[in-house]
Order: C-alpha cells, then sequence, then structure tokens
C-alpha cells in the first residue's frame, strides 16, 4: 500500500458527506479538480475505488461506505490526541471548533469577544447551521462544542443549560391580532405563518407548539433564515414564531408586532453541548464554563 495523507482523508469526509465534488471543493474552498486528484491518490494508495458517478453526484462503493466508516472514528481519536497534548499546553494557547444553529448567531459574536478578552491566544472556529446539520457534525467529531436550543435525546451528550432562550409570535404592527390582548392560541388557526426550513430547531418547537394545542398550523412559505423570515413578516406574507433574542431591534422600531398569546412567550434555554465521549482540551474547557458562568448574564443585557 502506498502512503496517504491526513488532507486527502479529510477530503473523502467532506466528499462522502456531499456526495458531490462541486459541493465538497465549495465547502473546503479548493477547485474541483484539486478534490478529484485528493480522492484519486487516496484510491490509488489502498488500489480500489472508493466513490463511482451516481447521475450528477457521486456515491460511496461498498469499500468507500467501509473507508467512511472507519475515517470518522479515526478522526474523533485524533481530536482526542490533540486535546490530550493541549493539555501540556494548558491555557497559553488553544483551538476550539464550535458549532451553532442559525439563531445562536445573534449572540455568540458578541461571546466570542468577550471570550477572546479574557484568552487572546484561544483561536475559535465557528460554523453555523440549522440543528440537524450541527448535530450531524457533532456526531462526526467535527466540532468541540456545539451551542442549540434544546438537548439531543438520541446521542449520549452531555448538555448544560447556560441561557434562556424565550419563543413568541410576531407580526407586522398592523396585522388584527396585534391590537388584541390574552389571545386564546385557538385564534392563530386562522392565519398563515412563515416558518423555518425542517431540520431546524425553532421549527420543531414550533410544530410541537401547535400540536400540544391542538392548533392546525397553515404554512404558506419555508425560509432558511431568520433574517429573510422578519422581512417576510413585516411584508405582511404571515406570521412567525422566533426566538425573542433575534428579534429585539424589529420590536424596539416598531417594525414588528409582539402577540399577547396565552401561554407565550415560550420559555425555552440555550445548551452548551458535547458528545460524552469527547476530551476536552483545556481551552473547550475553559470556553464552555465561560458560556455556563457568564454567558446568561451577558446575553440579557445584549438582547
Amino acid at each position: 500500500m502506498r502512503p496517504y495523507t491526513f488532507k486527502q482523508v479529510q477530503t473523502f469526509l467532506e466528499v462522502a458527506r456531499q456526495r458531490s465534488v462541486s459541493k465538497a471543493a465549495e465547502r473546503l474552498f479548493v477547485t474541483q479538480p484539486a478534490v478529484s486528484m485528493q480522492i484519486r491518490q487516496l484510491e490509488d494508495a489502498f488500489g480500489l475505488a472508493l466513490v463511482e458517478p451516481a447521475g450528477r453526484n457521486i456515491q460511496l462503493t461498498v469499500a468507500g461506505e467501509a473507508f467512511l466508516s472507519y475515517a470518522t472514528a479515526a478522526m474523533g481519536q485524533f481530536r482526542d490526541l490533540e486535546a490530550l497534548m493541549a493539555e501540556h499546553v494548558g491555557l497559553k494557547k488553544g483551538r476550539i471548533d464550535l458549532a451553532v444553529v442559525s439563531t445562536a448567531k445573534y449572540f455568540i459574536p458578541m461571546l466570542l469577544v468577550r471570550f477572546g478578552q479574557l484568552h487572546s491566544s484561544i483561536d475559535v472556529q465557528l460554523k453555523i447551521d440549522n440543528r440537524e446539520n450541527v448535530l450531524g457534525l457533532m456526531t462526526r467529531n467535527e466540532a468541540d462544542l456545539v451551542v442549540m436550543g434544546r438537548a439531543p435525546s438520541h446521542l449520549e451528550c452531555q448538555a448544560t443549560a447556560f441561557a434562556t432562550n424565550p419563543l413568541a409570535m410576531v407580526a407586522p404592527p398592523d396585522h388584527p391580532l396585534a391590537r388584541r390582548k390574552n389571545l386564546p392560541f385557538s385564534a392563530l388557526a386562522e392565519f398563515r405563518f412563515v416558518v423555518r426550513e425542517e431540520g431546524s430547531g425553532t421549527r420543531a418547537a414550533m410544530k410541537r407548539l401547535f400540536e400540544d394545542n391542538q392548533t392546525a398550523l397553515q404554512v404558506v412559505m419555508e425560509m432558511p433564515s431568520n433574517e429573510t423570515i422578519k422581512q417576510a413578516v413585516m411584508a405582511g406574507m404571515g406570521l412567525s414564531f422566533l426566538s425573542m433574542r433575534t428579534v429585539r431591534h424589529e420590536l424596539a422600531s416598531g417594525h414588528l408586532a409582539l402577540l399577547d398569546v396565552q401561554g407565550l412567550p415560550q420559555i425555552n434555554h440555550w445548551y452548551v453541548t458535547h458528545l460524552s465521549s469527547r476530551k476536552l482540551s483545556p481551552a473547550t474547557k475553559a470556553f464552555k464554563n465561560f458560556l455556563i458562568e457568564q454567558g446568561g448574564a451577558l446575553m440579557d443585557v445584549w438582547s
């Protein structure tokens, strides 16, 4: 067997996740030929095909599926090795791979600035995506810590609440419900909603809320961005259910109105989460403790 490189394995893992050379190239910030070359060299090292064409995309061969399983586990062990070596360095320097759900982007930059003021030598690499994809990053050991609005029940992980996450119904200020008080939840049944995409934690919370109140949810459109949803609500496309930490400016300026619905706002929490099997480096422990000890108070002032 010929030598192969760490970079080739990382490239294969991204291609396997995306099932596309072009999408993998975008995520890795390299050209498609560069990705193809890395995969070809890896296949040459083992003397067999790991991927094969499937229409415009690719699929893994039987050998590729086996390689994916072992390579994913190996990457997790490499990250544990990095954490072990980091213990010998302490907090003099370090790197944290942090993944957060998209709604957290409204407060995470502020928290990272405050943390950086305490630990200027620690580098934080940030990834933002919806809940489903962020969970995938954690499962594949590609994230040291994850910030999300609901702890996963199907994974062996440690999840610690560090801040509240109030969610409520918002409408354009001239909406007829905006002038009513103490609305029964059933009053929402006749109105249409602009909602987050499937895989979003906010969408899942909204779906559970309507089911618990035995109220039909009329969806007019799905959107993958809180910012786009806010614009759609302001334009009169429909109502929405959003974290109040994402709409503070719009509520203060009068561009959005908070509906007075019985039982709302719903008070959920933000969690800092990691796999139970994950060995945390000193830098990662420091950031986790920072969120738990200071995150909530800083967020209450900020948003």
